[in-house]
């Protein structure tokens, strides 16, 4: 833990790295008091992990699990954690560099003021991203998450994003945190198709989502070039203060004003950062959970019986809608809907009269169970899997009915808008206890390994020293543009948007570019996606035949 709280042994290696003689100070040792608080965070965090996993097995009825299958879930969740661990000090890194190599806040401080926003950023998230990544995965694991591919599944994506990034991390290259997740994701869905007997539609790549989150990928960098070099001249327009040009005068911090402005934005894009990339380790957490001790997590256990009546009225009022649209086609049992619906998922043709028939017969079986327990909380153990899955087949077969334009429209199409939100509230929800515990595996991240990417981003994009403008332009596109994406449920690279913002400043403001540096970036920004699939398909056939 040589960077905990601000203090590794490479100082005069960073110093030597920038292009000014002004560069921040990034030597020292670490003082044992910074090592014991944090292995007392880390160890009482985990702690805390545990406590609410038994307490939440324990008042959901879910028989205890075996040995065994206990070690493994234990074993699901640390690398999940450690995803997050890593991408804390792997991503976060891109948020302090401004205010260490502006002088605004010492390194020490920096790390724990930006460990402790990406903290609340996570923990204030909305979950929305979270459920993003998980629909990119194919429906057919999904659905059987605590199968043994759903273990190969999970171990696969996660090991493979780690690899990925503690390799660039090694080399100081600013490497995506979401391109990894994401490509492992893809990596999967791909490999599990492979290996998939034929005819299985569900074992594939969700490509309909899959598009949406790359291209959200691939063009925020883009938007934080642009937008921080033009933000950038209009602040030279409007503010016309010279000191906020210059660069800074040896190891003197900033004027307060500007001081306050780098410090705020530090602040402004750590929290977005922990709403944005925390939310996709909560994700996997939860397929792991629901997977692991279903009557526990598969459902939203946490919902009262008052929301039960607005919950049957807008499945019959969904189920109503279908019936029309089935026309005469007759009604089958739930098992068959069930089978026509996951078929018709997988080919993309849901516009049937029998699959409509089959989704209302599945919103009707549906209704009827959670009338009968009165609510979610109180569905039995033998029960809650295929409720879940029920659920959650009926929305996904909904959100892409919906992306037809042309097939619903006026009250029909916002009874089945109703009806899917409706659906994803039972089953899209996300434990406080999640959310605090990949909270701390971020937030320690933050203060652990921070300095290699610090040094690329302060001093190794622009050809002179990062001015307090050029810092603040960048982490204010950063940080509106993330916040953006998460509004929006997008996953977005906090790396790229940050590092070509970097780069945008310098470019609008003359500085010149280091290409060496910006070719490297952009190598590991092509090469991360091909990677990361190559890795994760390639763990993923291997776990297969050892699970």
């Amino acid at each position: 833990m040589s960077d905990a709280f601000s203090l590794a042994s490479d100082g005069s290696t960073a110093e030597r790295a920038g292009p000014s003689a002004h560069g921040p100070n990034l030597g020292g040792r670490t003082h044992p008091a910074g090592i014991s608080l944090f292995f007392l965070v880390l160890v009482g965090g985990i702690g805390y992990a545990l406590f609410n996993l038994i307490t939440d097995m324990q008042a959901a009825g879910q028989p205890p699990l075996a040995i065994g299958a206990f070690a493994l879930l234990g074993l699901a969740l640390l690398i999940a954690l450690g995803f997050e661990f890593v991408n804390g000090f792997h991503d976060t890194a891109n948020a302090v560099a401004t205010v260490i190599y502006t002088h605004s806040l010492p390194p020490a401080v920096a790390v724990v003021y930006s460990g402790v926003l990406n903290f609340l950023g996570v923990v204030v998230s909305t979950g929305a991203v979270a459920y993003s990544v998980v629909t990119l995965l194919p429906v057919e694991l999904v659905l059987k998450a605590g199968s043994s591919a759903g273990y190969a599944m999970i171990f696969a994506l996660l090991i493979a994003a780690i690899i990925w990034n503690l390799g660039t991390w090694a080399l100081g290259l600013p490497n995506s945190s979401s391109h990894a997740l994401i490509g492992s994701v893809l990596g999967v869905g791909l490999a599990n198709q492979l290996l998939a007997p034929e005819g299985s539609d569900t074992s594939g790549v969700q490509w309909d989502q899959a598009w949406s989150v790359l291209r959200a990928l691939l063009f925020s960098p883009v938007v934080g070039f642009v937008m921080a070099g033009l933000l950038l001249l209009a602040m030279r327009f409007l503010i016309r203060n010279r000191a906020l040009y210059r660069e800074p005068e040896a190891d003197a911090p900033p004027p307060l004003w500007i001081r306050a402005l780098l410090i705020l934005t530090c602040g402004g894009v750590s929290f977005a950062h922990g709403g944005n990339d925390g939310q996709k380790g909560m994700g996997l957490i939860m397929l792991i959970l629901i997977g692991a001790a279903p009557t526990a997590y598969a459902l939203n256990r946490t919902m009262s019986e008052a929301s039960t009546p607005a919950f049957i009225q807008v499945s019959e009022r969904a189920r109503t809608v279908f019936q029309k649209r089935a026309e005469q086609a007759p009604l089958p049992s739930p098992a068959e809907a069930r089978a026509q619906i996951t078929e018709a998922a997988g080919k993309k043709d849901l516009d049937r009269p029998e699959v409509y028939a089959a989704l209302a017969a599945l919103s009707n079986d549906i209704a009827t169970q959670v009338k009968a327990y009165g609510a979610l909380r109180h569905v039995p153990a033998e029960a809650t899997p295929n409720l879940r899955n029920d659920m959650y087949l009926a929305s996904d077969a909904i959100h892409s009915l919906k992306k037809r334009e042309d097939l619903f429209v006026g009250d029909k199409a916002e009874t089945l808008k109703t009806y899917e939100t409706s659906l994803n509230d039972g089953t899209r929800y996300i434990p406080t206890w999640v959310k605090v515990s990949v909270a701390l595996a971020l937030g320690l991240g933050t203060m652990v390994g921070w300095k290699r990417i610090v040094v690329t981003v302060g001093s190794r994009i622009g050809k002179k020293h990062l001015t307090y403008a050029q810092g603040a332009s960048a982490e204010i596109t950063a940080a509106g543009t993330i916040g953006l994406a998460e509004a929006y449920g997008l996953p977005v690279s906090t790396t790229h948007i940050l590092s070509s913002g970097v780069a945008g400043t310098m470019a609008a403001n003359g500085s010149g570019l280091q290409w060496a540096t910006v070719r490297n970036l952009a190598i590991a920004w092509l090469l991360t996606l091909p990677a990361a699939i190559t890795l994760a398909g390639l763990l993923y056939a291997g776990l297969r035949f050892v699970f």
